[in-house]
């Protein structure tokens, strides 16, 4: 697909017409759970639309940091304060911000309770909580395990405790990542992170090894990777599919071991273990979430079919083909947020259309992507036929180098979008 007519599906996808409100009597009340891509997104944009809506946004964290971009922080490209975003913007769009936990969900009363103790009421809820691991899907790894072999898929402390045992790792040492099979928040994530820790490595402790050990044989862009890494780093990076015998089913934190399927055991000198996923608590806790662990959707607005007035968006939803990824969360926040505005006002609905744009960085100036267009069919979301593309193969230093302006220029027009102003 061309560049230029894959920008405008993209453009016109974030772009939806929404609805004024025209409020009779006592305003509506809408409570998002989650001040990330999604429900910020959300909050935001719902009062710009339906500014006779009271919206109160629930967030623990008072400074949100973003996985997107906490690779480059790994690799020493970006400091750790360009990661995170306050909330003092939306504070100033007229969203109520409580930092709080969100504890439990009374769906048939519309009531919310914080850790806190407070409780508040919703004529909507969204939950837009992210990700939580499945601490019991491999054997040994759990929370404790995770202060020594640290998965660092939540940025926060866990991704500064990776970023300091990679610092502290001898050279000739062995960094092991662990990779889930689908889905996972993030699907090219992993396979970025080797690229910018092998970038580190390559630049401090070049006698170093990257070993990958994944439950699966194929990932997000992997022609591309596998292309990048040997022009960048040679035999530096090791990827060890499924059928190789890649699937990790037992860890020994203590040891900084790991034992596959087939009983191949690996040590590392510093242990990068991605669990299983599912969405956040409140997701379960709420009753929107099936045996899958993630909360199913409809297509046309986000809403749970499980619990009524309950929408969910970002990494928590189960959204068909489009990706857990922030680009994601965003688009579905602005779907989410012209729905409610136009339910609200007894208006009719927008046409829902949903984008994804993925940028991966492999090193300094090589970057990589793929996108695609998605919409809702009979409450399904599907691809929207021709227009899921990634970057080209044996593509030339200055496309790529294109790539990685463009993706640094993505990170800061979304922030700018959701926080920064």
């Amino acid at each position: 697909m061309p560049a230029l007519h894959r920008r405008q599906l993209l453009l016109g996808a974030a772009s939806l017409a929404a609805p004024a409100v025209h409020a009779q009597g006592a305003p509506a009340r809408v409570v998002i759970v989650g001040g990330g891509f999604g429900g910020a997104t959300v909050a935001r944009y719902l009062r710009a639309w339906a500014p006779q809506v009271q919206v109160t946004l629930v967030e623990p964290a008072t400074r949100f940091v973003t996985c997107p971009f906490s690779n480059h922080y790994l690799a020493g490209l970006r400091s750790w304060d360009s990661l995170g975003h306050g909330y003092g913007g939306l504070r100033a769009a007229g969203v109520e911000v409580v930092h709080a936990q969100a504890e439990d969900v009374d769906g048939p009363g519309r009531r919310l309770r914080l850790d806190t103790g407070q409780v508040l009421r919703w004529d909507r809820l969204v939950l837009s909580p992210g990700v939580d691991m499945r601490w019991d899907a491999l054997e040994g790894y759990g929370q404790a395990a995770a202060e020594r072999a640290p998965h660092a898929w939540k940025a926060g402390a866990q991704t500064q405790l990776l970023r300091r045992q990679l610092q502290a790792m001898p050279d000739g040492g062995v960094f092991v990542m662990v990779i889930p099979d689908n889905p996972f928040r993030c699907p090219p994530g992993p396979y970025e992170r080797a690229s910018l820790v092998a970038h580190y490595l390559r630049q401090h402790k070049p006698r170093s090894k990257v070993l990958l050990l994944d439950a699966k044989n194929n990932f997000s862009k992997k022609a591309l990777f596998l292309q990048g890494w040997k022009a960048l780093y040679g035999d530096l990076i090791e990827w060890v599919s499924l059928a190789q015998d890649g699937q990790v089913v037992r860890v020994d934190a203590a040891a900084l071991e790991v034992e596959t399927a087939f009983g191949t055991r690996h040590r590392a000198d510093v242990l990068n273990v991605i669990p299983p996923q599912k969405a956040g608590r409140i997701a379960e806790r709420a009753g929107v979430t099936d045996a899958s662990g993630w909360a199913p959707v409809r297509g046309e607005d986000l809403a749970s079919p499980l619990v009524d007035g309950i929408h969910v968006l970002g990494d928590a939803a189960l959204a068909g083909p489009i990706p857990k990824s922030g680009f994601a969360a965003n688009n579905q926040g602005k779907v989410v947020a012209a729905a409610l505005a136009a339910e609200l006002s007894g208006q009719p609905a927008p046409t829902a259309w949903y984008a994804n744009t993925c940028y991966s960085l492999l090193a300094p100036g090589y970057g990589i992507s793929v996108a695609g267009v998605y919409r809702a069919q009979q409450g399904r979301l599907i691809d929207l036929p021709h227009s899921v593309g990634v970057s080209p193969l044996d593509a030339p230093p200055a496309h790529r180098a294109a790539e990685a302006d463009h993706g640094a220029a993505w990170y800061a027009a979304i922030s700018a979008d959701i926080w920064d102003r």
